[in-house]
């Protein structure tokens, strides 16, 4: 049998990218701020299910305590989601999927902190540069940057956090995989299910008034990427090298951008367009100081 070429590995993995840069796009279409819990719990319902049948034998050989680590992960990512997409309904995709690339710059500094061992010269000069990217993206340097632009920062914060604390929890040390998502997304959908009980219309309510074009974005965010993103990713660990993965996914804010100006008619001032330039350059730039090509 003739090896797979690389090229034929890295498309799924190119795939999940692109699929991730349209999200920011596709929510400010799909949700409003008032439908933001709806459209979560939605969402989150349809990717269960389907999930659970792959996950199901696994989930039955989960420990107590497992499950309560797995749950308090889900209690980070629900607020990850939430502060994505509050902030994607309230700031343009382009913004959006920038800023939040900060993960790969922030994630090294955090962790370099928790382990007290200071980051390298070069690190640190790409941490400077993202930071003025986002400054002259948002607000061209000279102005606040908008509720939008903060929330989707904070999701880039928090998100630094989910990874830190699941590398860091004893407890889901050794947990399959598949089985440790499946009690992340449900945690984080329960409490997407119990708050939109207070706030705004009912998830059934919102449902019901999808047209045909609403239920496409719908099945987007959750079919493709959630669904499809994680199993390419479970794949992709084992078919090819953590560098190429890293990569490849890395080139998620790339796409936002271009869905953002192509698709959503976005359009970037001179110091914005120069500080989304900073940004990808920056947060590629730290990836490769901060994890010598390694995984995401």
């Amino acid at each position: 049998m003739r090896p797979v070429p690389p090229i034929v590995r890295d498309l799924p993995l190119l795939a999940v990218a692109v699929v991730w840069g349209s999200s920011f796009l596709v929510v400010k279409q799909l949700a409003t701020p008032q439908t933001v819990l709806p459209v979560l719990v939605l969402r989150f319902a349809l990717v269960l299910p389907l999930l659970g049948l792959f996950a199901f034998r696994a989930l039955r050989g989960l420990t107590v305590r497992e499950w309560l680590g797995g749950a308090a992960l889900g209690g980070i990512l629900g607020a990850i989601f939430l502060l994505e997409t509050y902030g994607a309904v309230h700031t343009s995709a382009t913004n959006a999927g920038l800023i939040v690339s900060l993960t790969m710059v922030l994630t090294p500094l955090a962790e370099g902190a928790v382990r007290r061992s200071a980051p390298s010269w070069s690190f640190l000069g790409a941490a400077g540069l993202s930071v003025l990217g986002v400054a002259l993206l948002t607000g061209g340097g000279f102005q606040a940057p908008g509720a939008g632009d903060l929330l989707v920062l904070g999701a880039a914060l928090v998100r630094t956090v989910h990874v830190l604390t699941m590398s860091r929890t004893k407890a889901i040390a050794a947990t399959d995989s598949l089985a440790l998502t499946w009690v992340q997304l449900a945690a984080a959908g329960a409490v997407f299910a119990v708050a939109s009980l207070f706030a705004g219309p009912s998830a059934l309510a919102v449902a019901a008034g999808f047209g045909p074009v609403q239920w496409a974005y719908l099945l987007h965010l959750s079919l493709l990427c959630t669904l499809f993103a994680f199993f390419v990713q479970m794949w992709a660990v084992r078919a090819t090298s953590p560098s190429r993965v890293s990569l490849l996914l890395g080139t998620e804010p790339l796409w936002a951008a271009a869905f953002g100006t192509t698709l959503g008619g976005d359009r970037l001032a001179p110091l914005a367009l120069l500080g989304g330039a900073l940004v990808l350059v920056g947060t590629e730039w730290g990836r490769r100081a901060g994890t010598g090509g390694g995984a995401r």
